[in-house]
C-alpha cells in the first residue's frame, strides 16, 4: 500500500466532518426544523427518511466515479454543490409550499452527500495502510460525528437563540413579514452554506487526489458491465449473506429512534415528551454529547488498535446499544432535572461513538477487500443506511400509535437481534493486530 505525502491528520478530520455535516442536517436537524414549522411527526419521519435513499443506492454510481477525474475532484465538487443547495433551502423556507420545495432540495443534498461518502472512503482506503486505517478510524468516526454535535448541538441551539430574538423583533424585508421560525432557520442554513464553501476551498488544497483511472476510453456499456460484475463479485464473497444481515441488524434499533429522539425531547410532557426548547436540546447535545462522543470514538479507536476488531466487536455492539436503555428510562420517568437528561445524552453519545466505529471498520476490513474495494465499501455502507432508513420511515407512525414510553421499550427489545448476530459473526480476513503478530 503506497504511503501518501499528505499527513492524514491534515485531511482525515476535515473531510469526515464534511461527510457528516449534510447527513446530520438531513437526518436530525431538519426534523426539529419541520417540527417548529408545524409538520406532523409521521410526515417528518417519513419524508426525512425517504430523502436518505441515495445513501442506500450509492453503490449504483460508485463504479462511474472510479472512471472519471479523481476522487478529490468529486469531493470538492459535491461540497460546493451542497453549499449552494443549503443556501437555496434558506431562500425557499418562506415559499407557500416550503415543505415540498425544501424536501426536494434536501434530496439533492442527499445525492451529493452520498457521492461525497463514496469518494472520501475511497481516498481513505487508497491512501492509508490497513494499520493506519485502524489507527485513524477513531479520528474518522470522531469528526464524522462531531458534525453531529455541531449541527444538532450548536446549530440547533443557535436556531433557538434566534427564535427568541425574532419573537421580540419583527422582521420585514421587501414588504414580506418573516415569521420568527423561518427567520431563525434561514440564518442557520446560510451559515451551513458558508461552512461547506470553506471546506470545499480547504480540500481543494489539502486533500490527496486518490488513485486516478488510467483507462479513459471506457464506454458506458463497459461501465454498466463492470457494475454488474461488481455486484456479482460482492454477493460471491465468503460469508456475504451473514455480513449483509449483520450490517442491517447492527443499527436496526437505532433506525427506529433516530428520528423520534429529537421529537421526543421537544414534545410536551402532556403527550409523553420532555418539553425541552431548541436551546436546551442544543446545549445538551453540544456540551454533554460533544465530550462524550469524542471520548467514546477516540477510546474505541485505541481499544480496537490494541486488541483487534475480532476480539472487541461484541463489546462495541453492547456499548452501542446503551442509549436505548437511557431513552426508555427517560420516557418512563420524564425527569425535569437537566443533569439526569444530560446523563442520558452522555450515555447516548458515548455509546454511539464507541460502537459505531466497529461497524465501519468491519465493513472496511471484512466486506470491502478485493478488486472493487471502494465500490464494495459503498455497497456495504448503502446496505447499512437501508437498515436505518427502513425503520426510520415508519418510526413516526409507530411512535404515534404506541406513545413514546411503549415505543422506546419496543426499541430496547429490538436490540437483541444485533447482540446475537454480532456475537456469532465470522471473520474472513485477519485484522491488523493478527497481521502484526
Amino acid at each position: 500500500m503506497p504511503k501518501t505525502n499528505y499527513n492524514p491528520i491534515s485531511w482525515v478530520p476535515s473531510v469526515y466532518f464534511a461527510m457528516g455535516l449534510p447527513f446530520v442536517v438531513l437526518n436530525m436537524m431538519s426534523v426539529l426544523m419541520y417540527k417548529g414549522l408545524g409538520i406532523s411527526d409521521s410526515q417528518i419521519a417519513l419524508w426525512t427518511s425517504i430523502i436518505m435513499i441515495p445513501w442506500t443506492l450509492k453503490f449504483l454510481w460508485s463504479p462511474f466515479l472510479e472512471l472519471y477525474k479523481t476522487k478529490k475532484f468529486f469531493v470538492v465538487l459535491t461540497e460546493c454543490i451542497s453549499a449552494i443547495c443549503f443556501g437555496l433551502v434558506a431562500i425557499a423556507l418562506n415559499l407557500p409550499s416550503s415543505f415540498a420545495v425544501t424536501i426536494s432540495i434536501l434530496a439533492m443534498i442527499a445525492l451529493c452527500g452520498a457521492t461525497h461518502d463514496i469518494v472520501t472512503d475511497g481516498i481513505y482506503i487508497d491512501e492509508l495502510s490497513k494499520s493506519d486505517q485502524a489507527k485513524y478510524i477513531g479520528w474518522q468516526g470522531a469528526f464524522y460525528n462531531i458534525a453531529k454535535i455541531v449541527v444538532s448541538g450548536g446549530m440547533v441551539w443557535f436556531a433557538g437563540f434566534l427564535l427568541d430574538y425574532f419573537k421580540e423583533h419583527e422582521t420585514v424585508l421587501f414588504g414580506i413579514k418573516f415569521s420568527p421560525v423561518i427567520n431563525s432557520w434561514m440564518i442557520v442554513f446560510f451559515i451551513l452554506s458558508a461552512i461547506m464553501i470553506l471546506l470545499g476551498a480547504y480540500h481543494f488544497y489539502a486533500l490527496p487526489k486518490g488513485k486516478k483511472n488510467e483507462n479513459k476510453n471506457t464506454s458506458s456499456k463497459e461501465t454498466m458491465r463492470e457494475l454488474v460484475a461488481i455486484i456479482s463479485d460482492f454477493f460471491n464473497k465468503k460469508h456475504i449473506f451473514y455480513y449483509v444481515c449483520f450490517i442491517i441488524i447492527y443499527r436496526f434499533a437505532e433506525g427506529f429512534v433516530m428520528k423520534i429522539v429529537p421529537l421526543f425531547l421537544k414534545a410536551e410532557k402532556e403527550i409523553g415528551g420532555l418539553g425541552l426548547s431548541e436551546q436546551q436540546i442544543g446545549i445538551l447535545y453540544g456540551t454533554y454529547g460533544a465530550a462524550a462522543f469524542v471520548i467514546g470514538s477516540l477510546l474505541a479507536g485505541t481499544f480496537i488498535a490494541k486488541r483487534g476488531l475480532k476480539k472487541t466487536l461484541f463489546t462495541l455492539c453492547c456499548i452501542f446499544n446503551l442509549p436505548f436503555i437511557a431513552y426508555t428510562l427517560l420516557a418512563i420517568y420524564q425527569p425535569e432535572n437537566m443533569y439526569l437528561i444530560g446523563g442520558a445524552i452522555i450515555m447516548e453519545y458515548f455509546g454511539y461513538g464507541f460502537g459505531f466505529v466497529g461497524l465501519m471498520l468491519f465493513m472496511m476490513q471484512q466486506v470491502a477487500p478485493g478488486k472493487h474495494q471502494m465500490a464494495h465499501y459503498a455497497f456495504a455502507s448503502g446496505i447499512m443506511n437501508f437498515g436505518v432508513m427502513l425503520p426510520g420511515s415508519i418510526s413516526g407512525f409507530l411512535s404515534d400509535y404506541l406513545g413514546y414510553e411503549i415505543f422506546f421499550i419496543f426499541t430496547l427489545i429490538a436490540t437483541i437481534p444485533s447482540l446475537l448476530i454480532t456475537y456469532f459473526v465470522p471473520f474472513t480476513y485477519k485484522d491488523s493486530v493478527e497481521e502484526n503478530k
